[in-house]
């Protein structure tokens, strides 16, 4: 049974929590328990931050050097890198407990009291001065930076009507109104996306950064604060001119980058612990092409000229996509009564909407539609998935069964066991899904999955049609079609020449 903590300072004294031990900073403390845990998690092969997945050998390392030199640090990423969930993991380095004086709005240490109401607190009460603690999470601080936050929400300001109840001077510690900053002693205080604080905020920030102390309002009133600061911005924004004031770039100890998953098994463990794939309706399994194509998409985004580099593609996208997918195909193993519900590339495309909130486009991307944008890069992840379990694979048999008239319609208005039969009618098709461990005994969901995915990277790779009703059909027909449309806007175009040359010629131009 664990022991109570200590309610009064009387008792505190008696306790393990003795003078010495509550003297250390919050940057020795954080050191401290870094180092135990670097020793225990070697010995345990366990990683040091559960949870931050793809950071091993890159972010962690430098994570760690900073925290071991008692650095003020900043994390410089694209959004979705998980810049946030590392700042909170930060926290689990913290104490479990942590005592303070009962009251204290800056959370006095009860041997080290730095404001007058705690000091006049223990000189009245003495060791009946009331204790209470605090947790990790308590000792976490957030702030998302704005260009509105001004001084007095960081670091603090007077109270005119504190002083006129109180009946103090205004230049009394006990008319203070603490911001933020006071508000985190002893903690971790974090501030978010850093180039949006105006200037003169950020110059707020020196003294504590270097000397560790505030001043409010100007009155005399030193502050020595204990705690971390820690920000996170994006690279773009931290490195342009007027941005960042140049003192407090110097102020800042370590600058850390992060980066997007390095491979797509990397993103595809991100995406499975971070998406809500645990649903109660049905039974899910997501096949793992599945999974790779919609990581994939990620991975074609960030590299496609006409996504907007500087805004990244963030991690949020193959979460909230896989959301989406799995939603989709659980809406039409309900509107079928199917207690299997297996993802298909079709509903990746009905996740459309979600894809398009997350990516922000160039000009050439904005002149062609967000949609056309998609679609194309959902084509080319589907093309490169396809190829890494079909690339020796002879698909000509199902060609021909197409190019004699051939057609299949999949889409949400039948159920599995109905495509599955209107699949089977493919001449080749099935025999040709051993990569995907498809047999005879695999649930119609399943197949009809494995299938649709082989139909859909041949269609990728412009070996057979699809029309936007899911219809599939042969490559010749959507061939004519395209080159009749390529033709009809090659007579347009020379429409308009004519008709501008006319005009030219007419005016007296030429």
């Amino acid at each position: 049974m664990a022991t109570p903590l200590p309610t009064t300072l009387g008792a505190l004294r008696k306790s393990e929590y003795t003078p010495a031990r509550l003297a250390r900073s919050v940057k020795d403390e954080l050191r401290e328990n870094l180092i135990a845990r670097l020793r225990s998690s070697v010995k345990a092969k366990q990683p040091l931050f559960p949870g931050i997945v793809g950071f091993e050998d890159t972010v962690i390392p430098q994570l760690v050097n900073a925290v071991l030199s008692r650095h003020n640090f900043i994390l410089l990423g694209l959004r979705g890198q998980a810049k946030s969930r590392i700042l909170r993991a930060l926290t689990t380095l913290l104490d479990p407990h942590t005592p303070y004086v009962a009251g204290s709005e800056v959370r006095d240490s009860p041997y080290a009291p730095i404001s007058k109401y705690s000091r006049d607190l223990i000189a009245r009460l003495g060791d009946e001065t009331p204790i209470a603690w605090l947790t990790r999470e308590d000792r976490y601080v957030e702030k998302l930076a704005t260009p509105d936050v001004t001084v007095a929400d960081l670091v603090g300001d007077i109270d005119p009507i504190k002083a006129a109840r109180s009946n103090q001077d205004l230049g009394s510690e006990l008319t203070m109104h603490y911001g933020l900053l006071p508000r985190a002693n002893r903690g971790i205080f974090a501030i978010n996306e850093l180039p949006d604080l105006a200037g003169k905020i950020q110059v707020a920030l020196f003294n504590i950064m270097q000397e560790g102390d505030v001043q409010i309002k100007g009155y005399p009133v030193r502050l020595p604060l204990d705690v971390a600061i820690v920000f996170s911005a994006n690279p773009e924004d931290y490195t342009a001119r007027g941005k960042i004031v140049t003192p407090l770039k110097d102020r800042i100890g370590s600058e850390i980058r992060t980066h997007y998953p390095e491979d797509i098994e990397e993103g595809i463990a991100i995406t499975a612990q971070e998406a809500w794939s645990a649903r109660d309706s049905s039974k899910i399994e997501v096949p793992h092409y599945i999974r790779q194509v919609i990581e994939q998409i990620a991975f074609h985004a960030r590299e496609d000229k006409k996504v907007d580099k500087r805004s990244g593609v963030s991690q949020r996208l193959p979460i909230s996509t896989l959301e989406l997918v799995l939603s989709n195909a659980e809406r039409r193993a309900l509107l079928h009564d199917e207690t299997l519900v297996v993802p298909r590339v079709g509903d990746i495309y009905a996740a459309l909407p979600g894809i398009t909130g997350k990516i922000e486009l160039e000009y050439e991307g904005e002149m062609r539609g967000a949609d056309t944008v998609i679609r194309e890069i959902i084509r080319q992840s589907v093309a490169t998935i396809f190829d890494q379990y079909f690339a020796d694979t002879n698909t000509q048999q199902i060609e021909q069964w197409f190019n004699l008239g051939g057609t299949v319609q999949l889409n949400d208005a039948q159920p599995a066991a109905g495509s599955l039969a209107e699949l089977q009618q493919i001449q080749g098709l099935f025999e040709k899904l051993a990569p995907l461990n498809i047999t005879s005994k695999s649930a119609p969901e399943t197949a009809v999955s494995a299938a649709e995915f082989l139909l859909e990277g041949m269609y990728a790779h412009k070996r057979i049609s699809r029309a936007e009703e899911r219809i599939f059909t042969a490559a010749e027909k959507k061939q004519r079609t395209q080159d009749a449309a390529n033709y009809t806007e090659r007579a347009r175009e020379r429409e308009i020449e004519d008709f501008t040359a006319r005009n030219r010629t007419r005016r007296g131009f030429n």
